[in-house]
């Protein structure tokens, strides 16, 4: 990763942090994605209470030295240069959003180096050269070539010159394709109610009408696969609370009857 910010993360900023000492009450990490004003990693520190809800016995079955782990900023002194983080207030689904982040600007930087290297160009003086105009208008570079594939921005407007954005353009447009992510789950419905078999059709069409890109899929012995398909995570989360919401509602009142909904991580 070429991007470092310098300075200090907000508080409530979900991070990548890797750890670096592990004490037996606390834990140490260095923040990947910040550096301090003299360019050394910020790091930052999580208090045992932060690291699991439940009782510890021993830290190191949560975390151990060089272990990448998704942080929560707690808060931030920054006179005194503290940072608290908390392991166990980040939960899956910020997991998975911060994680499909980092990747999406991975591949934004490389795709800045690999014009580099076909131009004979320091890849970390070209990087600079783009990134500079585009981070002062976007948190990440990634961000601004989605907008050149979705919405043909124009990074010539953001101050790259004219050559240069013209050929980043083009090739964005080549190798990133419009953002989308998906999320699954599994529902198991059992009913012994009269006229079960309508019952389950009519709650799963509900559930296939509660938003756009929903498809339902019968698996068999009562389970019924939900695939969801957004712009962002936050969008897919949404519409799969109301689908879920739509499928318990249905049942509610129906004797006999159970619902059982589970996440299907991404892998």
């Amino acid at each position: 990763m070429f991007h470092r910010k310098i300075g200090f993360p907000q508080e409530d900023e979900i991070l990548l942090c890797t750890v670096t000492n592990v004490q037996y009450n606390s834990v140490f990490c260095t923040l990947d994605e910040y550096v301090t004003q003299d360019g050394k990693p910020q790091s930052g520190m999580i208090h045992i209470s932060e690291v699991s809800a439940g009782r510890i016995r021993n830290i190191r079955e949560f975390v151990s030295e060089g272990k990448k782990i998704y942080c929560k900023v707690l808060g931030v002194d920054r006179q005194k240069g503290h940072i608290d983080l908390s392991l166990r207030r980040v939960n899956e689904g910020q997991k998975r959003e911060k994680s499909l982040t980092l990747k999406q600007e991975q591949k934004a930087e490389n795709i800045v180096e690999h014009l580099a290297k076909e131009q004979k160009k320091d890849p970390a003086a070209f990087y600079q050269q783009v990134a500079g105009p585009i981070l002062e208008h976007y948190e990440y570079l990634h961000m601004a070539f989605d907008d050149v594939v979705a919405e043909n921005a124009s990074l010539a407007k953001l101050g790259l010159e004219p050559k240069t954005a013209k050929l980043i353009e083009d090739t964005v447009r080549e190798r990133i394709k419009p953002k989308q992510v998906t999320i699954e789950g599994i529902f198991t419905i059992t009913t012994y109610a009269e006229n079960g078999v309508a019952k389950v059709r009519d709650a799963l069409t509900k559930a296939a009408h509660v938003g756009e890109n929903i498809d339902i899929r019968y698996l068999g012995a009562g389970n019924y696969k939900i695939t969801i398909t957004a712009e962002e995570f936050k969008d897919a989360e949404k519409t799969l609370k109301l689908a879920t919401e739509a499928v318990d509602d249905s049942f509610r009142k129906v004797p006999n009857s159970t619902v059982h909904f589970e996440r299907v991580e991404q892998t």
